[in-house]
């Protein structure tokens, strides 16, 4: 029975992004919204009462706004994910910035450093 729970949310998680990114681009009126953005994960708790949905903001200075924005609209959000995706309860949604985008390219960044010195340091050798 717990291995059906799992499952459900994980066929719920996906639907709830969907509607979110939808509702966010297309229904949306705050102008803190404007900005490019991806919804890049959402976590369903088994009960399926709250959903914790990673966004992640590739503009660094509207990353504040945005996050603000979202928080203060989720509940006209939360309304539209219920008309979209028919569950007995439409979960809590609860927002949170996703920086692991940002983390991964730095991450890049320095191992692509540390193979410029590998191969700066092999050339001085010969």
């Amino acid at each position: 029975m717990a291995t059906q729970s799992f499952e459900r949310t994980d066929r719920i998680a996906p639907l709830i992004q969907r509607e979110v990114e939808r509702i966010v681009r297309e229904e949306l009126s705050d102008p803190r919204t404007d900005c490019m953005f991806s919804v890049t994960h959402v976590d369903v708790t088994r009960d399926l009462r709250y959903a914790k949905v990673f966004i992640s903001v590739f503009e660094e200075d509207k990353r504040k706004p945005m996050m603000d924005a979202l928080k203060k609209a989720a509940g006209f959000i939360r309304h539209g994910v219920g008309q979209a995706v028919q569950l007995r309860y439409t979960p809590e949604l609860l927002f949170e910035l996703d920086t692991s985008i940002e983390y991964g390219v730095r991450i890049a960044s320095l191992i692509n450093q540390v193979v410029k010195k590998e191969d700066g340091s092999d050339g001085e050798e010969e």
